[in-house]
């Protein structure tokens, strides 16, 4: 890791545990235990920190629990997340695959810690996820000039490639840090097996200071042990997977935080504190 002294960052057996607990595609009437009011993402915030988790990926939901990115109710979420939590909350500025590139790069006006930046367009299911590269380098102009720290969202290997040229072309982000989240078994994205993330891993710019996995759906697991096999860190929530195990449904983020850090202890990593989540992704001071 090039640029940041070693001893700036937390020791390696700490593990970075982000709890991504809702999203933008799973209804509630298909998933009641889905928390998508501010009192249930902020109990699902309060009780994942207490298992383990350091950080907290944010999609937030209307009064009809549809996906939204009313900057009203962004808002309010960040602060009532920050009152309540010491988790770093991260906005994503995916948003639904739906949402207009205008309404995306508006979501830094709600001031999170970090916010997702997704490093290109990429097949969705039946949908695309667009982020053409003016709008990939707005974005990342914007979170420099607010001091908002990106999370580089790497749904492919052509994602790790653009990674390169956005940090040659404008420099290191807000805090000097780069930490990149390889989201895999999206269909129409890099399958979630463990040879495609050894190829990320090994692709990633030499200023990257650290990285973490989500595998969506069945490759949760095998993604999740290979972050670990690598030295990575573990994205978990029920943006990403809704089933324990074939029939058995998660009944909250919590399971999959508690499985984050079980699976961590085997490695010998123990949770990171949200204290050292912020020193490792250079976050600034909470306001």
């Amino acid at each position: 890791m090039r640029g940041v002294p070693e001893a700036t960052l937390p020791p390696a057996e700490a593990l970075l545990i982000t709890v991504a607990p809702t999203g933008a595609e799973t209804a509630k009437t298909d998933c009641p235990q889905l928390p998508t009011t501010l009192e249930e993402l902020v109990a699902t915030a309060q009780e994942c920190e207490a298992a383990g988790a350091a950080m907290i990926h944010v999609h937030i939901r209307d009064a009809e629990h549809r996906p939204t990115l009313d900057q009203g109710r962004l808002r309010a979420t960040v602060e009532a997340l920050r009152e309540s939590t010491g988790l770093v909350v991260q906005l994503s500025t995916g948003g639904s695959v739906h949402d207009p590139l205008e309404a995306r790069l508006k979501v830094l006006d709600a001031a999170p810690d970090s916010c997702s930046l997704t490093m290109g367009t990429t097949n969705f299911g039946d949908d695309v996820f667009a982020n053409p590269w003016p709008f990939i380098t707005e974005l990342y102009q914007l979170s420099q000039e607010r001091q908002v720290v990106p999370e580089f969202e790497l749904f492919d290997l052509g994602h790790v490639a653009a990674l390169r040229r956005l940090i040659d072309t404008f420099g290191l982000p807000y805090g000097g840090r780069v930490h990149c989240d390889f989201v895999m078994g999206v269909p129409g994205g890099m399958p979630g097996t463990a040879d495609a993330l050894v190829a990320g891993v090994a692709a990633l710019p030499p200023e990257t200071t650290s990285w973490s996995a989500t595998g969506i759906g069945r490759s949760t697991l095998a993604v999740g042990l290979a972050a670990l096999a690598k030295g990575g860190n573990l994205r978990v929530g029920m943006e990403d997977v809704l089933t324990l195990r074939r029939g058995v449904p998660v009944e909250s983020n919590r399971q999959l935080v508690e499985r984050a850090v079980a699976m961590g202890e085997l490695a010998q990593r123990r949770p990171m504190t949200p204290a050292e989540a912020r020193q490792l992704l250079g976050v600034r001071p909470t306001p």
